[in-house]
């Protein structure tokens, strides 16, 4: 499965899901949207292999994007969940901070864990090569090429002009004959520990306010401790998750609830056809000086705010803006989406070593 294959699913709701099996971490990188470090929690497997075992042949995620903290700590388990999944028909993908590169070779437990994936991404940033080096991260990826794996590379910058992005983006089209796609973002300054030295944003009320659908709420998560969540924000996923935002648990809820409750939520619905600022301002409570997210995490503060969006959702012309919004979102396609969510300026390199009928 090529990098595009699976942003173009990226768009449609509830066609994957995202399961991060740890919190747990072996780096420090001063970047960690999470904290994460090697005393933080996780759950029992036991806890994702009973959701993943509730996909069936005709009911199940196109795609289960597996993370992290560190998801290849526990690569046994990251194993049973690749082979249960793909059993009911998802394909499977995965996140690694690449803590493992710098052994001469990939450790086999390691390497099993790869060999069960549809697709492999490595994470590649100044702050994880403070750990890992660079031509550590590109050995192990030239032997998985080599061997046909599909892969692509996770590259976090500063901002669009930092040296640093443009210096390993030429350095890996090279390095791979341009068979490597790159999804290239910038450092989250809202999130873990960046907090602590990153410039923060200023959000500035008062301007007009238009609907600004929101895509981060099509997939749900499953979080490191079993609560299943509707969007994959830091913050949420951290905990505790705002009561609209909430899904269920892996413990209680199959599949199937799961994706029920994602697609028809109203408040759910509301947020990827509008978004959230449009819809708190709807509300009368639309103060927006916590940012575009910072909004949608408070909306459930107002019961009344939900009520209103619920009734909103619940008219058939709001079927038919839907409808039409998400249309424009998954024809726009994976490059618009990188453009959005990701950095623009290098937003084709998701396409890189693509299949012909992927690319197009």
């Amino acid at each position: 499965m090529h990098l595009i294959e699976f942003l173009e699913q990226r768009s449609v709701p509830a066609a994957g899901i995202s399961l991060a099996l740890t919190r747990r971490c072996p780096l420090s990188c001063a970047h960690c949207a999470t904290h994460s470090t090697m005393s933080s929690d996780e759950s029992p497997a036991e806890t994702f292999l009973r959701f993943v075992d509730t996909f069936t042949v005709d009911d199940h995620p196109a795609v289960v994007a597996i993370s992290g903290g560190e998801a290849f700590l526990r690569a046994e388990l990251m194993v049973r969940v690749s082979e249960r999944a793909r059993a009911s028909g998802s394909a499977i993908a995965a996140l690694s901070g690449m803590y493992w590169a710098t052994a001469s070779r990939i450790p086999p437990a390691i390497k099993r864990a790869i060999d069960s994936l549809d697709h492999f991404s490595a994470s590649m940033d100044i702050f994880h090569e403070r750990e890992v080096p660079r031509a550590d991260v590109y050995r192990a990826l030239e032997q998985l090429v080599g061997e046909g794996k599909d892969v692509s590379i996770h590259l976090v910058g500063l901002d669009a002009e930092d040296p640093y992005l443009a210096e390993v983006t030429d350095e890996v089209i090279e390095r791979f004959d341009g068979r490597v796609p790159m999804l290239v973002n910038t450092v989250n300054p809202m999130f873990g520990r960046a907090k602590e030295w990153a410039e923060q944003p200023v959000f500035i009320g008062g301007a007009p306010i238009e609907a600004d659908p929101c895509t981060l709420a099509f997939w749900p998560v499953l979080a490191f401790d079993g609560t299943i969540v509707a969007c994959g924000n830091d913050d949420v996923v951290d905990g505790p998750a705002p009561a609209h935002l909430r899904l269920g648990h892996a413990a209680t809820d199959s599949w199937s609830t799961i994706r029920e409750r994602s697609l028809n939520w109203g408040v759910l619905r509301g947020i990827r056809s509008y978004g959230p600022e449009y819809l708190a301002d709807r509300a009368g409570v639309g103060d927006t000086c916590d940012g575009y997210c910072g909004t949608c995490q408070k909306l459930s503060d107002h019961e009344s705010t939900i009520d209103q969006i619920v009734e909103l959702m619940a008219r058939p012309s709001s079927r038919v803006i839907e409808d039409h919004a998400l249309a424009i979102q998954h024809q726009a396609g994976p490059v618009a989406f990188i453009q959005r969510y990701g950095l623009g300026r290098y937003a084709d390199l998701v396409t890189l070593g693509a299949p012909v009928s992927a690319a197009s």
